[in-house]
């Protein structure tokens, strides 16, 4: 079984790193806990990998893809 990860697009579009190397189950539920809260902000689970991280969130970071 693979990991999960959660990632974050803020209302600029800019993506975001919020949590990796969990279960999918637990993703999603820390996706649905972040999205409950209300911000005008997308949330979403994906499976961890190389080529899926760099595609997916720029340099993995946490820092926004185009800056």
């Amino acid at each position: 079984m693979g990991t999960y990860r959660v990632m974050r697009q803020d209302d600029n579009g800019n993506l975001f790193l919020v949590a990796k190397g969990l279960d999918r189950a637990e993703a999603q539920r820390l996706a649905a806990e972040f999205e409950a809260r209300g911000h005008k902000q997308l949330y979403w689970v994906e499976e961890d990998g190389p080529a899926r991280a760099a595609e997916s969130a720029g340099t993995g970071d946490g820092a926004p893809r185009n800056a």
